[in-house]
């Protein structure tokens, strides 16, 4: 026995101790020997790795600034009412500008539609992160497409809100952009919410891209899109970049 155990050995321990070597000094590693026999051998050590890598977890959504912590419930609610009086406050703003004719009334429209989304947006962090904080806050767009099928129906008569929301002052046309500006919103709160970016870059890119697009377009925009001569160059970049800038800075 012993004339066969020393070769064994003297060839088997080397690969072992660089083995050992390999695994001692990974972190990630862990080792757990089990001793088997053998009549002809003696004992010999077999080597399990197993990776002790935990999987990384995704990074919990930002914390809300919730006005009341302890009543979750209650606090979404008030945040409810704080970003629709927020909202209805900045556009009473511009239905005062486009009454008083302060600027141009295809401006004015502009003007509302770069920020009513954005300052809402603002008010996100009010809302708890859950489903229950989407859905509240999908209630103030959502008020304001039963406004604009009323109003672009005809059902309801507001002289202030056509002429701050219309190009030509035509009631009918809150039945186009407006409403589908205020489904967009609505829908983004509802289904994808504040810690999506999803989210954020639908909201930013509609009001700030599209808003700034034709603001500079209808200035600058001499040179047309080969494709499409509706369209300029220059309102192409502005929107790209605003919309870019917006949905970074939120």
């Amino acid at each position: 026995m012993a004339s066969t155990a020393v070769p064994f050995y003297s060839s088997t321990i080397p690969k072992l101790t660089s083995k050992l070597n390999n695994l001692i000094f990974d972190p990630h590693v862990s080792l757990s020997f089990t001793a088997t026999s053998s009549n002809e051998f003696g004992n010999r050590f077999s080597l399990q790795s197993t990776n002790s890598r935990k999987p990384r977890r995704n990074p919990t959504p930002p914390a809300a600034s919730m006005i009341f912590p302890q009543n979750p419930v209650l606090s979404d609610v008030c945040a409810t009412v704080i970003s629709g009086f927020v909202a209805l406050s900045v556009l009473r703003v511009w239905q005062e500008t486009a009454k008083r004719r302060l600027c141009d009334q295809k401006l004015n429209r502009k003007l509302v539609h770069i920020s009513i989304g954005l300052v809402f947006m603002l008010c996100w962090p009010l809302f708890s992160s859950g489903y229950r904080g989407a859905i509240l806050a999908a209630i103030t767009p959502g008020v304001n497409i039963i406004r604009m099928l009323l109003i672009g129906s005809g059902l309801w008569k507001d002289e202030a809100t056509v002429k701050s929301m219309s190009r030509y002052g035509d009631y009918r046309e809150l039945l186009k952009g407006p409403l589908y500006y205020a489904t967009t919103i609505t829908l983004a709160c509802a289904l994808y919410w504040r810690t999506s970016p999803i989210a954020v870059a639908a909201i930013c890119n509609l009001c700030a891209g599209d808003g700034i697009a034709d603001v500079v377009g209808r200035r600058f925009g001499r040179q047309k899109l080969p494709y499409n001569s509706n369209k300029s160059i220059a309102g192409s970049v502005a929107m790209a970049t605003a919309g870019f800038l917006a949905s970074v800075g939120m």
